[in-house]
């Protein structure tokens, strides 16, 4: 099996290993789903001018739904698990490298929000209860990574959208894929691909989602935080962005 096979399966069983946790561990997976639907709450109110956009809703949407939002993929990922070498195979190699960062940032998602939920211990992930359980958690670097493997799943879309190559070769795929057990993710894929189509360039957009995470997840580090997030905080604080 290939290196990036492994790794991808790796990120998987990751992935699984966190459904198991929170299965053995009662309250926590309604704990991690009431925090996911409170994050996608927050993301599309921290981005609310991309929502709004012609030009960028669609993408926007695809993000909060595939990448932070609070759905299950528990199909979608063991149909991954299953088809892993004839994806490696099937697939031309910058779209599997795609998956292969989508895999590793849905491991650590789930990690971290397992993490988080652990620390809410039942209580409603309101701004200040949310700024604790953040701090609490910790792994600055781990937020950092987090960010990167989203912006990486963004990047590459955005460069597949400009190869006609890749475009053409998705569209041949659609029934192979589907014959292979892959239509979970050849939908993935073609969601993505239509959403990054219609920005007709994607810096911009993927430019204003680092700085305001980058922004948010730095001020939440901040000791001072919880402090503020207690009382009143300005408009152009990133804790102002917590529901």
């Amino acid at each position: 099996m290939s290196d990036i096979a492994t790794r991808i399966l790796q990120s998987l069983a990751a992935v699984e290993a966190e459904r198991r946790r929170r299965a053995q561990a009662p309250g926590l997976a309604a704990g991690v789903a009431t925090l996911k639907t409170y994050q996608q709450a927050r993301f599309e109110r921290t981005h609310a001018e991309l929502f709004a956009s012609p030009r960028y809703s669609p993408a926007a949407r695809f993000f909060v739904d595939e990448l932070y939002g609070p759905q299950d993929f528990a199909q979608r990922d063991a149909q991954f698990g299953r088809i892993v070498p004839a994806l490696v195979r099937l697939f031309p190699d910058d779209i599997v490298e795609t998956v292969e960062a989508l895999a590793a940032v849905h491991a650590l998602s789930e990690r971290l929000d397992s993490t988080m939920a652990e620390h809410l211990a039942g209580a409603a992930p309101a701004r200040a209860a949310y700024v604790r359980a953040w701090q609490a958690t910790g792994e600055p670097a781990s937020r950092m990574r987090q960010l990167e493997l989203v912006m990486r799943v963004g990047e590459s879309l955005d460069r597949h959208t400009r190869s006609i190559v890749l475009r053409t070769s998705l569209k041949a795929m659609r029934g192979p894929a589907r014959a292979a057990g892959l239509g979970a993710l050849q939908s993935f894929l073609e969601t993505g691909f239509e959403a990054f189509v219609a920005m007709r360039g994607a810096r911009e957009f993927l430019g204003s989602i680092r700085l305001r995470e980058t922004a948010l997840a730095e001020r939440l580090f901040d000791t001072d935080a919880v402090a503020a997030a207690t009382g009143s905080v300005a408009s152009d604080d990133p804790l102002a962005q917590l529901p």
